[in-house]
């Protein structure tokens, strides 16, 4: 029966892929927003996107209702966007994203020094390691699997053709590939802000998150350069990325530590524009 669900959503989904191509970036992006909105919380819930901010405590600063309306039309913005993605990789969508901190990455790839790139799940999050590769950086980004088998096939094309070439699925056999890249001389593009069952419970606004340690283990065993990216959607359709002047962990840090250091910088990047980041998983879940 699931396979069944499965295989409608995938049709609904590759119906609609059709129509945000015909009508042109702007458009469909628009067109998501509106989708996400009306018909997001029939799939994701507000009422778990409004708990998780009075868990971090953000519901007092702002409206929090409003706040997960426009998380629902980010979903919706990105899913229309997955189709224009190869527009951006081959520049024709090149005046909707600008770069903060080029010359980082610039320098990054003369150097040849291995970097571990972290981020979260902001705005349209495909677009940094995209960015990061398109400079020249040889990268390996890590990916979840989508439960859609039929849909899955479709990202995992899109993904490898348009965002990042090496992609790494996320699991303990993700593991010994993400350590044979780097050991290879590759840089590494990875999520912090999801949960993980191998995690450790660490700190994340005010309370403890399971969350990964594989950056801290990287950087600690490796000697990675550290590098914070954050995406942010200016005017519904265009994009600034910031990329951070890579950053020399003390080496004597444990990874706990250092894990902790990443959760406080992904928190500054949340906080910087708090309805950009995707707030329907329950962070602190046991």
């Amino acid at each position: 029966m699931r396979k069944i669900i499965y295989f409608i959503e995938f049709i609904l989904i590759k119906i609609l892929f059709i129509i945000f191509k015909l009508i042109g970036y702007k458009f469909s992006s628009n067109l998501g927003f509106l989708i996400g909105i009306i018909f997001g919380p029939l799939f994701k819930s507000k009422k778990q996107i409004i708990k998780n901010l009075e868990k971090a405590n953000i519901q007092k600063k702002q409206n929090p209702k409003k706040i997960a309306s426009n998380v629902l039309g980010n979903y919706g913005r990105i899913f229309a966007e997955y189709v224009h993605l190869k527009d951006f990789r081959n520049d024709k969508l090149k005046k909707y994203i600008s770069i903060e901190g080029l010359e980082h990455l610039n320098d990054l790839k003369e150097s040849k020094k291995k970097a571990i790139f972290i981020s979260g799940h902001f705005s349209n999050f495909e677009l940094m390691a995209m960015q990061i590769e398109k400079v020249g950086i040889e990268l390996a980004a890590i990916y979840r699997p989508l439960n859609n088998v039929f849909l899955n096939k479709t990202m995992e094309k899109i993904r490898t053709e348009n965002i990042c070439k090496n992609q790494i699925k996320k699991g303990r056999a993700g593991s010994r590939e993400i350590i044979k890249n780097v050991k290879n001389g590759k840089s590494i593009a990875i999520m912090i802000d999801q949960r993980v069952r191998e995690g450790e419970k660490v700190n994340f606004f005010n309370h403890l998150a399971a969350t990964t340690t594989i950056p801290a283990q990287l950087i600690k065993k490796y000697d990675c350069e550290l590098v914070p990216v954050y995406i942010e959607r200016i005017k519904n359709n265009y994009f600034k990325m910031f990329v951070s002047k890579p950053i020399k962990i003390n080496n004597k840090k444990s990874i706990i530590e250092i894990t902790k250091f990443l959760n406080s910088l992904l928190e500054r990047m949340i906080l910087r524009n708090i309805d950009q980041w995707i707030w329907t998983h329950n962070r602190w879940k046991d």
